[in-house]
């Protein structure tokens, strides 16, 4: 196979993760017999000082021609004073909205060998976590029109049915493939587009009677996340709901630089990043965890590109790394072998 993979490094930590993240790809290629091809593009802040804007056309465009997208990580306080417009996240919303890209799957992991940094009580999370949350990107209220004068605000959360079906469907797809379980949140009690959120996961919900469906109000949601993360599999919901959501499931597994993403178009395209920030602070000093950008690759190689086993094998490499104590200081405990970005990127990638 041969696939052509847009690059966007980014800011902070950007560089430093997704220089590991292609070494393990390139293993991959040369395991599998695959043939991955890059081109470099700036967003976010390094492109605010070189262009003046957070997402020039040339990155845009080359992401829009590309098989496949992997990006690093946006911002940072050098660029938060910058009005709105400019602020280097703006990078993402464009990417999202340019590409089509409106659903984002993050899936939150508590690997065996974390299970001490995990804040829970053992008891709580059992034998382990794992569950998928399926968030609307490219609707609700941080697309919908918006104002402000001397004395006031808004900004307006609005859905079509359309928007509301493609991602529900996107999320059944899903749970039918895992354990058959789909949680839709909302807050259908007070907005009207939770409302017609709900009459759409009602109406689609036929289409597949494998799938057992219950729904919940977002902050009754927030609560048995923490409570009894173990009763979600596929938790499906809006733009902002699934933000804050994705956040607080991905704290339970201990680490925020242990989780992939995928944000995903109708077709098979799509960009793949961490979750995590761009952590200014640690940039260059060779202490990322590059886990989460590597896993961001498997993601890829099973969602874009198919390739189900390779996506199986980086998984299984990072697990192996793991049972054998490596790890980055983010997850370090006493006892264990620390050990740098580029190193943790080396030994993934050994391991395949």
């Amino acid at each position: 196979m041969k696939k052509h993979i847009a690059v966007v490094s980014g800011d902070g930590i950007g560089p430093d993760i997704i220089r590991e993240a292609l070494k393990v790809l390139s293993a991959v290629g040369a395991k599998f017999a695959h043939t991955f091809t890059t081109s470099e593009y700036e967003a976010g802040g390094i492109a605010l000082d070189h262009t003046g804007i957070p997402l020039p056309e040339e990155t845009l465009k080359g992401c829009q021609e590309s098989d496949s997208v992997l990006l690093g990580a946006v911002g940072g306080p050098k660029w938060d004073t910058l009005p709105s417009h400019l602020r280097p996240e703006k990078a993402l919303l464009g990417l999202r909205g340019g590409m089509g890209l409106f659903c984002n799957l993050r899936p939150a992991i508590l690997y065996k060998q974390l299970a001490d940094a995990c804040p829970l009580k053992k008891e709580i999370v059992g034998e382990g976590l794992d569950l998928m949350v399926v968030r609307e990107l490219t609707g609700g209220i941080y697309f919908g029109e918006r104002g402000r004068d001397e004395n006031s605000a808004y900004d307006t959360m609005a859905y079509t049915v359309g928007e509301i079906e493609r991602i529900v469907r996107k999320a059944f797809e899903i749970a039918q493939k895992r354990s058959g379980r789909l949680c839709s949140v909302d807050k259908a009690n007070i907005l009207n587009t939770s409302q017609l959120w709900r009459e759409v996961v009602g109406r689609v919900q036929g289409d597949y009677p494998n799938v057992q469906v219950s729904h919940l109000y977002v902050d009754n949601a927030a609560m048995q996340l923490v409570r009894n993360p173990r009763q979600f599999d596929v938790i499906v919901t809006e733009n902002m709901f699934g933000d804050i959501l994705s956040d607080e499931a991905s704290q339970i597994t201990g680490s925020i630089g242990m989780l992939p993403s995928a944000s995903l178009r109708e077709d098979s395209f799509g960009m793949y990043e961490p979750i995590h920030g761009s952590a200014p602070d640690i940039a260059g000093k060779d202490l990322a965890n590059p886990i989460a950008t590597i896993l961001s690759v498997a993601m890829m190689l099973r969602y874009s590109f198919g390739l189900a086993t390779e996506a199986d094998a980086i998984e299984s490499a990072v697990s192996k790394v793991l049972d054998k104590g490596y790890r980055t200081a983010d997850i370090y405990t006493e006892g264990m072998k620390k050990v740098g970005t580029s190193e943790m990127g080396s030994l993934i990638a050994q391991s395949l």
